[in-house]
């Protein structure tokens, strides 16, 4: 059966939004951060020739700059002031949780509580004040090689490494804020404005090419189906669950003896989400994007790695999948799921499954159903990905479809969806015990003064 919580949260009306000040309070918050972000984008870098970067964009926009135009709402097709987007800090974020499950050091600190919190955010935003100076000084440098800039010169690379550090640490203030005064995770609303922000004009973009008979209506049709399809899937998959039985014995207190219970420990079929799909794109976008900027004046090296992992390519297509599959297992079995953690903590709460000794044991027998949950669950990932970017490279889609974008508008929409019920589950419970209060003050009566 379910509990009354769970009941109570499927007979929420959304009618109760109007009642929940403090939650409409936080959604026009994170609305005008969003807004902020947006308006952002458009704020063009010093020293960049306007008409140069419009004509090479337009040129490459069936290429990389698609793909990266998709996670920076447009703002390096532009090259506005946040060119770099939020990309830097996750990046650093990801870095900065693998190195604290792989070095003791780190992992102590993680254990400490607040204050070890905040070392490891400080470490964080450092690593990203590192990755956005080196992202923005290749950038800069690209853009003179491909002759994108007015007046070359270290003054522009300066002021441009100056402008999309700035822009990136501001992203970052501005994600932090929505997290802890708005609604939702603000890192990731970001990139799903930036991504939700594209697709107008790359379904425009889509058909157009079907207006121009580059593509038959029929593909059309067929691209439509496929994204359709592809977001039920994701959503099919993000919300499935292997749950694990947990028995708790009985146990006294003082003279009472309380019965043993039972709950379910829940291992989510993707436990990564979407961070190895993300940290493998920006592994493999990082000699490409520097590359294309340059133009031909790439040297042999960076040539080769464009020739054989360049966006359409076999080997491109399967480092990509076999990343995936290795971030994810790296991922979940280090940072999001770390099995010897769980058991731990089920030992501690007197918890155990049935059948299996607590401790080691279990440690070994979560692990194993782990790594059984992970085949299905990287493969999906690697699948969702990949899928999308082989159909626009067979049919010649200028425009961009990707998985990873999919994959990101469905876990954060419905992260945020899920935290908006959080709290007006909150709202109903805190109207239900002021209600209960007012009653019990209207049925006490005074009892008979004493004499």
């Amino acid at each position: 059966m379910a509990s009354a919580a769970e009941q109570m949260a499927a007979n929420i009306s959304w009618g109760a939004l109007g009642k929940a000040t403090e939650l409409r309070q936080r959604i026009f918050f994170t609305i005008g951060l969003l807004i902020v972000y947006r308006i952002g984008t458009y704020i063009p870098a010093p020293g960049i020739d306007a008409a140069a970067l419009q004509n090479f964009m337009n040129e490459a926009a069936s290429g990389i700059a698609g793909v990266l135009g998709m996670f920076t709402g447009g703002a390096l097709s532009r090259m506005g002031i946040f060119a770099l987007g939020i990309m830097p800090y996750i990046s650093a974020s990801i870095i900065v949780q693998l190195m604290t499950a792989m070095v003791p050091s780190l992992e102590q600190l993680k254990k400490e509580g607040e204050q070890g919190r905040k070392k490891i955010n400080q470490y964080t935003r450092y690593g990203t004040v590192f990755l956005a100076t080196f992202q923005a000084y290749g950038l800069a440098v690209s853009l003179e090689a491909g002759g994108l800039v007015a007046d070359p010169g270290w003054f522009f690379r300066i002021s441009c490494v100056v402008t999309l550090v700035g822009g990136t640490m501001f992203l970052m203030w501005l994600g932090e804020q929505i997290t802890a005064r708005g609604i939702g995770n603000g890192i990731s609303l970001i990139i799903f404005v930036g991504i939700i922000a594209e697709i107008p004009g790359a379904l425009a973009q889509f058909f157009e090419q079907g207006r121009n008979n580059v593509i038959s209506p029929a593909v059309i049709v067929g691209v439509i189906f496929m994204i359709f399809a592809t977001l039920l899937f994701v959503v099919f998959m993000e919300r499935s669950l292997r749950k694990i039985h947990i028995q708790y014995p009985r146990r006294q207190v003082g003279m009472k003896v309380y019965d043993g219970g039972s709950s379910h420990l829940p291992i989510k079929v993707n436990p990564a989400g979407v961070i190895p799909a993300i940290f493998a794109s920006s592994l493999l976008l990082l000699p490409t994007t520097v590359s294309t900027f340059s133009g031909q004046d790439a040297g042999p090296v960076m040539s080769t790695l464009l020739a054989y992992f360049g966006p359409g390519q076999p080997l491109y297509f399967a480092f990509f999948g076999g990343m995936i599959i290795f971030f994810t297992y790296f991922y979940t079995l280090n940072v999001s799921f770390k099995v010897d953690d769980v058991a731990d903590n089920l030992k501690n709460q007197n918890g155990f499954v049935p059948g299996i000794r607590p401790g080691k044991k279990t440690a070994e027998y979560l692990e194993y159903v782990v790594n059984r949950i992970l085949v299905l669950g990287s493969a999906y990932l690697a699948f969702v990905c990949l899928l999308p970017e082989m159909i626009r490279n067979e049919l010649a889609i200028t425009a961009y479809f990707g998985g990873t974008s999919i994959l990101i508008i469905v876990s954060v929409g419905m992260d945020t969806i899920q935290q908006i019920q959080s709290h007006l589950l909150a709202h109903q419970y805190e109207g239900l015990l002021e209600k209960s209060q007012l009653r019990g003050r209207k049925r006490t009566k005074k009892g008979p003064a004493r004499r």
